[in-house]
């Protein structure tokens, strides 16, 4: 009865469009107060619990980091660095946005940070050499979901927290289908670009001193995933300490190299990280509650040996799984469906013989899509708010970015190297 109480009130509270940790947290309650054996302290007990791990201390500490970087110009210089890169391309800005959210995606470690960040920076900016808004939202937004897998992305270590997974070998099992995602999507936005005939090559000689002059700049802020993952490899420091060696780096690079931040903005960025660091931290805390009181009630071994019988083949399994957490992105907050999902399919995974680190980027992949898919996809609410788009226009722009995603999902979930092979390289 409780279950069936608490599971109800998630579903309309899902459709009454409360907020993911408010509809977590009142479902779980209900379930507590309506019937369930466990006495209802127990839920104060696990809100708390759910988070006391050092492991989560990387995500508040990442987070500053990139807040520390759009404050200290790194941002703007990786700007500079991707537009002198794509120069010669067809839609040379556009291109600049992808390769801008593949540099990004070693800093900020999320995609809605990303995703506003270019919606505020480039979009107007591709808007003034002839881009029309919609398709400048779609390829921030499309190109956002690259940050995802690249380390140190949040919803990696949220993965490998909730799942007792490896964070190292996550961060570079990432890597791989995350190059190969902005490869491919750069070349899609040359193809577009080249036939709709937006912003042709420019054929100018740039000079060795602006090349010196732009890379060097670039190099610097590069340099920050190269120590995240170089720490973490040679044990100087775990993903936690990591986070916090990237946000000194960031400062130091943006009071002494840049000479760009004050105390006035680092008192800034540090309130604009604390914000972004509980909206996080209490969706985690929050499902952590929820996903107990479907752990006493047995439901996650009921969908395993479900799961188990019915199935009958890791490849029948896998497309079912990328099938559901396809469908639940369109409602749900990414983090929600990691903390919730995650626990009840990874299990089952194991059985079929999945890696748990490549059923994790496998999980995270579809995780990103759901973002910029109607009809709740927040990425795509996020990115439109800002430029001012309409959703059906931004619809009509993203499909091909969407299908192209889809290919890419596939081939990360049918050739499991390109997820493994740098863990099992570097870490055997």
């Amino acid at each position: 009865m409780a279950v069936t109480v608490a599971l109800c009130a998630l579903f309309v509270l899902f459709l009454l469009g409360t907020p993911i940790a408010f509809a977590l947290f009142l479902s779980t309650f209900a379930y507590f107060a309506i019937g369930a054996d466990q006495p209802i302290t127990l839920l104060i007990q696990r809100l708390a619990g759910g988070l006391e791990s050092v492991s989560l201390l990387a995500i508040p500490f990442f987070i500053m980091a990139g807040v520390f970087m759009n404050y200290s110009g790194i941002t703007v210089r990786l700007l500079n660095l991707a537009e002198l890169c794509t120069r010669r391309f067809h839609g040379g800005l556009a291109q600049s946005n992808v390769l801008l959210s593949t540099f990004m995606g070693g800093v900020s470690g999320s995609n809605i940070a990303d995703a506003a960040m270019n919606a505020k920076l480039l979009v107007p900016q591709m808007n003034e050499r002839g881009y029309p808004t919609a398709f400048s939202s779609a390829v921030t937004a499309s190109s956002s979901l690259i940050t995802a897998t690249i380390p140190p992305g949040i919803a990696l270590i949220v993965y490998g927290y909730v799942n007792n997974v490896s964070i190292g070998r996550l961060f570079l099992a990432g890597v791989v289908p995350g190059l190969l995602m902005a490869i491919t999507m750069m070349a899609l936005v040359s193809f577009i670009c080249r036939r709709r005939g937006y912003q042709p090559p420019r054929r100018e000689r740039v000079s060795k001193h602006e090349w010196i002059s732009v890379t060097r700049a670039g190099v610097i802020a590069l340099a920050l995933p190269v120590l995240v993952i170089g720490g973490i490899r040679i044990g100087v420091f775990t993903p936690t300490e990591a986070g916090a060696m990237a946000v000194a780096y960031a400062l130091i690079v943006g009071l002494f190299v840049y000479r760009e931040m004050r105390p006035s903005s680092v008192a800034l960025a540090t309130r604009e990280s604390l914000l972004s660091s509980v909206n996080v931290l209490f969706i985690i805390c929050v499902a952590s509650g929820f996903a107990r009181f479907l752990t006493w009630e047995q439901i996650p071994q009921t969908i395993t040996t479900l799961l188990s019988s019915s199935m009958s083949s890791a490849v029948a399994f896998l497309l079912l799984a990328n099938v559901l957490l396809l469908v639940l992105g369109m409602f749900l907050e990414g983090n929600a469906i990691l903390i919730v999902l995650s626990p009840l399919l990874a299990p089952v995974a194991a059985q079929f013989g999945i890696d748990p680190v490549h059923f994790g980027i496998i999980f995270i992949f579809n995780a990103a899509i759901g973002t910029i898919t109607p009809p709740l996809g927040t990425v795509m609410f996020t990115t439109c708010s800002i430029t001012g788009t309409r959703v059906p226009a931004f619809i009509r722009e993203v499909l091909p970015f969407w299908a192209l995603l889809i290919v890419m999902l596939l081939l990360v979930t049918f050739v499991p190297q390109l997820s493994l092979l740098l863990p099992d390289l570097i870490f055997n």
